[in-house]
């Protein structure tokens, strides 16, 4: 008998859900940086254990929208809560219960869902007895299948939240193949390689404007007779500033993010890669419905 569930990572932003999703996976399938709002789209990580199939859908974290790119976001949210087993709800044991997390916990009351509760970060808790307190407060908030205190970062307790998932999982077929570890199509996972190295190597007025395109993907052979594949990549940006920042003083800042981008896409093909990087601008184009879809941007309706 074969088994699926479903789960839907939601929370505020930065709250460490696409790392969680690469935890439990066990492949990088979401980007991860310190920025907020590093994931803009849903993304199925999935992992298949035995006879049970997990589908874990990382959703973009919840926020104030402020462009036509936050609101697919905040759609894609909550459209990712339609029809899953169970929600889990990440928090971060450091900061106090947003307006937006809130709003969530009452979209879970609204479609009487099952909610897991993962404390994250209470690593960093100067005193460990704050955590009573911080389990108290948000126990009063919802009535969670499960409250589970974790770091993700230093993997405390995060061997529990399998077994809580587990008790979800109804029986059905798997909805994916076996070793599939996501269902992302792999010119948006390549450029969402490039995307984060953008994210951390740039400061804070770019990396929220900056899309990422992959032109063009082919495998050749050197004079040498060695595999290499030449990726053609577009970065794309709001503003002429924004450009020569991007490319920095005689190219500098464009061959960083592209030395960086290479070694992980080396890992991914398992061979040499040859990267070429352009930037072009397109102002304003997080307010523009028609890119946002054409960039794969946009909420499934």
């Amino acid at each position: 008998m074969t088994k699926s569930a479903f789960i839907a990572i939601t929370g505020r932003p930065n709250a460490g859900k696409s790392s969680l999703m690469n935890l439990l996976v066990g492949e990088k399938v979401a980007i991860v940086s310190e920025k907020p709002q590093t994931t803009r789209t849903k993304i199925n990580g999935i992992l298949t254990k035995g006879d049970t199939q997990y589908v874990f859908i990382d959703t973009p974290g919840m926020h104030r929208p402020r462009t036509k790119l936050s609101e697919e976001m905040i759609k894609s949210v909550k459209n990712s809560m339609e029809d899953v087993d169970v929600a889990i709800l990440m928090t971060d044991a450091t900061k106090r219960i947003s307006k937006t997390e809130e709003e969530l916990i009452e979209s879970f009351r609204s479609r009487k869902l099952n909610v897991i509760l993962l404390i994250n970060k209470v690593d960093l808790l100067k005193d460990k007895s704050e955590l009573l307190s911080v389990i108290d407060r948000l126990s009063k908030l919802y009535d969670f299948s499960e409250i589970i205190p974790i770091s993700v970062r230093n993997r405390v307790n995060t061997e529990l939240i399998l077994p809580a998932v587990d008790k979800f999982a109804k029986e059905a077929p798997h909805y994916f193949p076996d070793d599939l570890p996501t269902d992302q199509p792999e010119k948006i996972w390549l450029a969402e390689i490039v995307r984060e190295k953008i994210l951390r190597t740039m400061w804070e007025e770019i990396p929220h404007g900056v899309a990422v395109q992959i032109e063009s993907l082919e495998e050749t052979k050197t004079n040498r007779g060695e595999n290499i594949v030449d990726l053609g990549v577009v970065i794309i940006c709001e503003k002429a500033s924004h450009k020569g920042m991007l490319i920095g003083r005689q190219g500098a800042m464009l061959k960083k993010i592209g030395t960086i981008a290479r070694a992980d896409l080396e890992d991914y093909f398992e061979t040499k890669v040859n990267i070429k990087i352009w930037v072009k601008v397109k102002e304003d184009w997080r307010n523009k419905e028609a890119f946002i879809l054409e960039m794969g941007l946009g909420a499934e309706d």
